[in-house]
């Protein structure tokens, strides 16, 4: 990605985040026991908003402890006023943004507001659950019979760093041991931002073991702090990452991976990936790792039996999934593109703020099936 579009991605973000804060504070103030605090709640606003931005550029040059508190602040702040500008702007949608029931107006913006804040609490205790467990059984063609029954964990989006540490990674190291996998899959995302927030959690990551390996391809959030730094962190951990290869993990049954689609735009990548990264592979089942899920299209064309992705987070912050829809139709769970199945883990851990509202984190437990003789 260029300097300038990098710069006019960051000004679009940063505006949308001012305008977020204008919007909030404007109907706040037309609320009495809100305009009476004037200007407390205009400078907390700031204050918070402001939090965020700082983690990240004191980030490597500020103590730790500073860096972890500032984003903690400012990843909950973001939520909540997600949450607070939804609520706000269905209240103005439902009033004509106060040109009915105009004397309600200010004790709807007030329950608006709380209302906010109880989703945002909702969102909070939901995504301090452990992940859940969807367990899929698919049928793939090629599988010998020798490989029926094959269990592969897969894990995307955990987003690793300052605030999923090492005690929450070795508990989903913990929780996908319980499942007996034969192999533990990683379909991106692994690191939020930053290898070297994610290295003091080395240990955790190599609690993650199967008979079969674990294997890894890249995010796009890999690409953020450096893809090469990113992928020697999981191959220190004993992963091994596929970037546009194959392995055959065992006879019969192929997986191959992919650079992430979006990370490869940034690095001018050409040509199919997936044909570059199956060129070669012997006769048996393929399983596809791709981050971001491919259009149906270009899955069905894959020639996988089985293709895994991630990155959508199924929406994560209640209701922005509809709008990530838009982009992915396939945004969480089962799917089939012609004769292959897709499955699109929801995320096992979060961005952004700690919230997830209506569903939990997800770990994939996938069976493959060898067809039916005959």
């Amino acid at each position: 990605m260029s300097r300038l579009r990098v710069a006019l991605f960051l000004a679009l973000i940063l505006s949308a985040w001012a305008a977020m804060h204008l919007y909030v504070l404007a109907r706040a103030s037309t609320i009495p026991a809100v305009a009476a605090l004037h200007p407390a709640p205009a400078l907390a606003a700031a204050a918070l908003g402001l939090s965020w931005i700082l983690a990240r550029a004191l980030n490597g040059r500020a103590p730790a402890p500073l860096v972890l508190a500032l984003e903690a602040v400012g990843s909950t702040w973001m939520g909540v006023l997600f949450y607070a500008t939804t609520a706000t702007l269905a209240v103005d949608l439902a009033t004509g943004f106060g040109l009915l029931l105009t004397g309600h107006a200010p004790a709807l913006r007030l329950g608006a507001l709380a209302g906010g804040a109880l989703l945002a609490a909702a969102a909070a205790i939901q995504a301090a659950r452990p992940p859940e467990v969807a367990t899929h059984e698919v049928e793939l063609p090629g599988l010998p019979s020798s490989a029926d029954g094959t269990v592969v964990a897969v894990l995307s989006d955990l987003h690793a760093g300052r605030l999923l540490g090492r005690r929450w990674l070795s508990a989903r190291a913990a929780q996908v041991r319980a499942l007996a996998p034969d192999l533990v899959v990683f379909a991106g995302d692994l690191v939020d931002d930053d290898a070297r927030a994610v290295r003091p959690l080395l240990p955790a990551l190599r609690e993650f073991r199967a008979p079969l390996g674990v294997l890894a391809v890249t995010g796009n959030h890999e690409y953020y702090g450096g893809a090469d730094a990113s992928v020697a962190l999981m191959e220190e951990a004993g992963f091994r990452v596929l970037r546009g290869a194959w392995t055959e993990v065992r006879p019969g049954l192929v997986v191959a991976g992919i650079d992430d689609i979006t990370g490869r735009r940034r690095a001018r990548g050409e040509g199919d990936p997936v044909a570059r990264a199956t060129e070669g592979r012997p006769p048996g089942a393929l399983v596809l790792l791709s981050h971001t899920p491919l259009p149906r299209g270009a899955a069905a064309a894959s020639g996988a039996g089985l293709v895994l992705s991630g990155h959508t987070h199924g929406g994560q912050v209640w209701p922005f999934g509809w709008i990530v829809r838009v982009l992915y139709p396939m945004l969480e769970g089962r799917h089939r593109a012609g004769g292959t199945v897709v499955l699109v883990c929801r995320g096992t851990g979060t961005w952004g703020p700690r919230m997830r509202l209506w569903r939990r984190g997800e770990i994939l437990r996938v069976v493959l099936r060898a067809p039916a003789a005959g």
